[in-house]
C-alpha cells in the first residue's frame, strides 16, 4: 500500500531563494548556540545533546525544503556514523527515502515537459502521492498493462543547483562538522561531478541496464526491468520489486541464514563490479536496495556509478596485500604514490599520518584476510568507530595544508563504508573471498 506523505508545493530555485534560506538558516542555528550557552550558564555541564538535536531539526528542515545537492550531502554524512553526532545522523538519515515529496501539480508539469503526456495518460492508474521521496527526486507507484511499475521522478532545478548548492554546503562541512578546508576543496570537483551524473536518468538508465547485465550470474540477485519508452532525462520508470528496505525488514525478525544470503549477495555483487568492471554502485545506504523473506537483494537505484581507473585501482588495492604491514618501506611508497603523504611533510608529520594510515589499513582490510568475515560483531565496528575518533584529531590531518589522497578514493571509500554498515545491520556471517586475488600487483 503506497505511503502518503505531506507533500511540498515548491522549491526554492534561483541562487538568491536558496542561499536566502541557507541564511535563515544559519541565523537559526545561532540562537541555538545562545540558548545552548544560556542554559549552560544555569545548569553547567548539560553537555551538547539538545544543541545537536536543535541544530540538526533545524538543518534538515531546510535541507529537505531545499532538495538536490544539499539534501544529498547531508544523506551521505548521515551513512558514516562518526562523522556526526548522532542527532544529525539519525534526522540525515531521513534523507534516504522520507523527505518530503513534491505535490503532484509539480510532477504532472515534469511529464508534460518531458514526455509530452501527463502520467495519467501514458499509464493505466499513477499515484498522485510519492510512495518515497529522497534527496533527488521521489517515487510513484504506476500500473500498465497489468505491470507494477516504480516512476522516479526528479525535482524541478536539481541539476541547475548543483554547483552552487556545493559552495552554500562548504561553510557547513568546514565550520559545523570541522572538516579541513583544503580536503573540502580538493574533493569538490569529485562530488559535483558525481552528483551532476545522478541528475541524468538517461544515463542511469543505461548504467542499470550494464552493471544489472552483467552481474545477472550473482546468486540472489534481482533487478527490475526498465521502460526507455516511459523514461527520460528526469524520468526513470521500472519495474515495481516487491519486498522492503532494511529498516523495514529487520523488523520481520530473518533467520540468520536469510542474513547471510542477502549479505553474501552484496559482497559478491560489490565485488565483482569493483574488481571485475573497475565502475561500482557508489551509493549503498539502505534506500537503494529492497529485501525480501526469501533473501533476494534487490537493487534499485544505479544513479551514482563511480569508475575506477586502472592507475588508480593498482595504487589502491595493493593495500589489501596483507604483506604490506610487515614493510613499512613499502608501505610507505604506497601512501606516498595515493597522496596521502609528501616527501616534503614534516617527519613528525609523518610519523603521525603513516601510524594513523597503517592502522587503518589493518582494521578495514580486515575482512579481506579471512575467508569468512562476522559483519555482526559489533566489537569490530567499535574499534573502527574509536579509530575515527581518535585519527580525526590528528593535528597533522586536520591542519594539513596539503589535501589528503587521491580524488578517486573518495567514493570507493564512502562505498566500503556504506557496504560494511549495511552488512554490520544484517548481521550477516559471509565468505569474503575477493575478485581481488585474480588481479597482480607490482609492489
Amino acid at each position: 500500500m503506497a505511503k502518503e506523505i505531506k507533500s511540498q508545493e515548491s522549491i526554492p530555485a534561483s541562487k538568491v531563494q536558496r542561499a536566502a534560506r541557507f541564511m535563515r538558516t544559519g541565523v537559526k542555528v545561532g540562537k541555538n548556540y545562545i540558548r545552548h550557552y544560556a542554559r549552560n550558564t544555569v545548569k553547567p555541564g548539560s553537555g551538547k545533546d539538545q544543541l545537536h538535536e536543535e541544530n540538526a531539526r533545524d538543518i534538515y528542515d531546510s535541507l529537505s525544503e531545499l532538495k538536490g545537492s544539499a539534501l544529498k550531502i547531508a544523506q551521505m554524512m548521515s551513512m558514516d556514523k562518526n562523522m556526526l553526532p548522532a542527532a544529525y545522523s539519525e534526522r540525515f538519515q531521513m534523507a534516504q527515502y522520507s523527505a518530503p515529496p513534491l505535490s503532484y501539480p509539480l510532477v504532472v508539469r515534469t511529464f508534460n515537459k518531458d514526455l509530452g503526456k501527463s502520467p495519467d495518460n501514458l499509464f493505466d492508474t499513477f499515484t498522485k502521492n510519492a510512495v518515497n521521496a529522497a534527496s533527488i527526486g521521489q517515487v510513484h507507484q504506476a500500473t500498465k498493462d497489468g505491470k507494477k511499475m516504480a516512476v522516479k521522478v526528479q525535482y524541478p532545478g536539481v541539476a541547475q543547483s548543483v554547483s552552487s548548492d556545493l559552495k552554500m554546503v562548504k561553510p557547513f562541512a568546514v565550520n559545523i562538522l570541522g572538516l579541513n578546508d583544503v580536503d573540502v576543496n580538493h574533493y569538490m570537483d569529485e562530488v559535483e561531478t558525481m552528483l551532476l551524473a545522478e541528475t541524468d536518468y538517461e544515463l542511469e538508465l543505461k548504467r542499470s541496464k550494464e552493471i544489472s547485465e552483467a552481474t545477472s550470474h550473482i546468486p540472489n540477485l534481482r533487478f527490475p526491468k526498465y521502460y526507455k519508452d516511459f523514461s527520460s532525462r528526469n524520468i526513470l520508470t521500472m519495474d515495481w520489486l516487491e519486498g522492503a528496505h532494511l529498516d523495514v525488514f529487520l523488523k520481520t525478525n530473518p533467520s540468520q541464514e536469510i542474513r547471510n544470503k542477502i549479505g553474501q549477495a552484496m559482497w559478491t555483487f560489490y565485488d565483482y563490479q569493483i574488481h571485475h568492471m573497475k565502475a561500482v554502485h557508489a551509493d549503498p545506504h539502505p534506500g537503494n536496495f529492497i529485501l525480501n523473506e526469501e533473501g533476494k537483494l534487490g537493487v534499485i537505484d544505479f544513479g551514482a556509478v563511480k569508475d575506477i581507473p586502472d592507475d588508480f585501482y593498482n595504487k589502491y588495492f595493493v593495500l589489501l596485500d596483507s604483506s604490506l604491514l610487515e614493510d613499512d618501506d613499502k608501505l610507505m611508497k604506497v601512501f606516498i604514490n595515493l597522496k596521502f603523504i609528501y616527501e616534503e611533510d614534516t617527519q613528525k608529520d609523518i610519523d603521525e599520518i603513516f601510524n594513523i594510515l597503517k592502522t587503518m589499513v589493518e582494521l578495514l582490510g580486515r575482512p579481506f584476510r579471512v575467508d569468512q568475515f562476522d559483519f555482526g560483531n559489533d566489537d569490530y565496528f567499535k574499534e573502527i568507530y574509536e579509530f575515527g575518533e581518535e585519527s580525526s584529531k590528528a593535528k597533522a590531518l586536520k591542519f594539513s595544508k596539503k589535501p589528503r589522497g587521491a580524488r578517486d578514493g573518495l567514493y570507493l571509500n564512502r562505498t566500503y563504508f556504506g557496504l560494511y554498515s549495511i552488512l554490520n545491520q544484517l548481521k550477516a556471517n559471509i565468505s569474503t573471498k575477493s575478485f581481488w586475488h585474480e588481479n597482480k600487483f607490482d609492489l
